[in-house]
């Protein structure tokens, strides 16, 4: 993984043609670099992000950034309820306990 300006690029090898290939994997817009040697992708990816920004300007649209941590659930009025009862017993805010139950479920699958 890299990071540069809150992008994550992921980088994977192609041992045929012997070069390394990436994309920005947290935006919904495709952004790919590549290169020979490490150094070459590091730069790359600098400048593919940096054209991107570049290129958002020049057409007058905002760049999509990375996650913002906020997003939508739609979810029954019935599990939003328990959810809400359980988060008040808990002293929690909903968010809370939402972020909470993710994160436990995550843990879980990262064992």
């Amino acid at each position: 993984m890299m990071e540069y300006k809150g992008y994550i690029g992921e980088v994977q090898f192609d041992s045929e043609s012997h070069i390394f290939h990436g994309e920005v994997i947290n935006t919904r817009d495709v952004i790919t670099f590549e290169g020979q040697t490490v150094s070459e992708l590091e730069q790359a990816f600098k400048e593919s992000i940096e054209d991107y920004i570049s290129w958002c300007k020049e057409e007058g649209v905002n760049p999509e950034r990375p996650y913002s941590g906020k997003f939508n659930l739609r979810i029954s009025p019935e599990l939003h309820k328990e959810i809400a009862v359980k988060a008040k017993k808990m002293n929690m805010s909903i968010n809370k306990f939402v972020e909470k139950a993710v994160m436990d479920e995550l843990s879980v699958l990262h064992r």
